[in-house]
């Protein structure tokens, strides 16, 4: 049914990052927005809908997260004083070994959950049992562009898990789910992963099925040293290999040159920063100001629970304003206003995606309510604009997120979903986690 929201502040992540005063959004009855704007300026009679609810803070798209491994909750806090590689081989790939296809649908579950509180409403997955991962996130309501893992290491072979990619995007097309809930993407996981005729296969049919293609690229210093000393750099590999002709989201891409970057501007890659994750393993700081001045388009992302160690990509919102003006000695690096987009309008553009991220016609109506019964808020929604914004951003963060839809469904009311129990999700989660340590 169309229904009609009325809030005392929209934000509706359009490029100026518009304050709109005493705004309605109007959802039709696909679950789409058809219209955004002040309430003066709203249809009126039989255009207007007949449901109508009045909110009282701030409404605003549901955030994207560009980059996650959500059912990692299962190994939240193994390992977390550890280095990148470190962690990897000697605490995470072993606990991995031992998944189960149930495990990785507990996990997703409650993934999907956590980030549908705190206002994340899309997420960007790179995950074993991708299709259990998609069941998880069809039984919560979310969002989610995901793709199995592709791999080269003993016991995982790259051309099976490719062939496995082709035939599920073949079957259920690149979207399917009510409200087009799950867009199937290749996930060769790294350069340093996979042998060169491996991307090249990944690109060519990724290319032929004009899907994206998510790729940790740069993420530690030492992690590709190879590919560096033959290729040059890895964008320079990726390039090589015809990955950069599509689309194409690189995952913290930390370690980049002015070349390197130069390279994903011209050919419209997408970058996904993990401020958060990356500060955790000291991976190093992401060249944020330079990425956005060379037109570079970044979202932000999580990455997995288990090097976060949340979901909440409001403290990357935070993070990644943070270290941009640490780094550069500049405090007006990045804006509150410039760092929310990154995490709506910016995620959606990251991952190629025109239709979320923004409270525009024809978007889905993936909508998230910020109440302000908060300390953040006690000058109220009066003052200016940019004063405004920045109580959001710095101030506020997810702790007052009460209400989030998706497609037009309302799938948290009052801080819980509306569709899976969260104590179970937790309790699936408890026991899974106990047989995997």
């Amino acid at each position: 049914m169309a229904f009609r929201l009325h809030a005392a502040v929209v934000l509706p992540a359009d490029p100026a990052c518009s304050v709109v005063r005493d705004g309605v959004v109007d959802v039709d009855d696909h679950g789409r927005i058809s219209f955004c704007g002040p309430a003066d300026s709203a249809p009126t009679g039989e255009q207007a809908p007949t449901e109508s609810r009045r909110l009282p803070g701030i409404l605003l798209p549901g955030l994207v997260n560009a980059h996650a491994h959500s059912p990692m909750v299962l190994f939240r806090g193994m390992g977390g004083d550890l280095p990148l590689l470190r962690w990897l081989r000697e605490v995470i790939w072993p606990a991995e070994a031992k998944l189960r296809p149930g495990d990785v649908l507990a996990g997703m579950t409650l993934g999907s959950l956590e980030m549908l509180s705190r206002g994340v409403t899309t997420s960007a997955e790179m995950y074993f049992h991708a299709e259990q991962m998609a069941a998880a996130v069809l039984a919560t309501g979310g969002r989610a562009v995901l793709g199995a893992p592709i791999i080269d290491l003993p016991g995982m072979h790259w051309r099976t898990m490719l062939a496995d990619t082709e035939r599920w995007i073949d079957a259920d097309g690149l979207r399917f789910g009510d409200g087009d809930r799950i867009e199937l993407t290749y996930a060769p996981h790294s350069a340093y992963m996979l042998p060169v005729e491996g991307l090249e296969a990944i690109a060519a049919s990724a290319a032929s099925r004009d899907a994206l293609v998510q790729i940790h690229v740069a993420e530690a210093a030492d992690e590709d040293a190879a590919q560096r000393a033959e290729h040059g750099s890895v964008p320079a590999l990726l390039k090589k290999v015809g990955l950069l002709e599509g689309r194409l989201l690189a995952a913290h891409a930390v370690h980049l040159s002015d070349t390197d970057i130069a390279l994903l501007a011209a050919h419209g890659a997408g970058v996904a920063h993990c401020p958060g994750s990356n500060a955790k393993l000291a991976s190093g700081i992401a060249r944020l100001a330079d990425l956005r001045a060379a037109s570079v388009t970044v979202g932000l992302g999580t990455d997995g629970p288990a090097s976060n160690d949340d979901l909440d990509l409001w403290e990357e919102i935070q993070l990644a304003a943070m270290l941009a003006r640490l780094s550069t000695a500049d405090a007006t690096a990045v804006s509150a206003a410039e760092a929310l987009l990154m995490a709506t309008r910016g995620g959606a553009d990251a991952l190629g995606r025109d239709d979320i991220g923004a409270l525009e016609e024809g978007r889905w109506a993936d909508l998230v309510h910020i109440d302000i019964d908060d300390p953040a808020f006690a000058t109220g929604l009066d003052v200016p604009g940019n004063q405004l914004l920045a109580n959001l951003v710095w101030a506020a963060g997810s702790r007052r997120v009460t209400d989030v839809w998706v497609a037009g469904e309302h799938v948290i009311e009052g801080g819980e979903s509306t569709r899976v129990d969260r104590a179970a999700a937790q309790a699936d989660v408890a026991e899974a986690a106990a047989r995997l340590r």
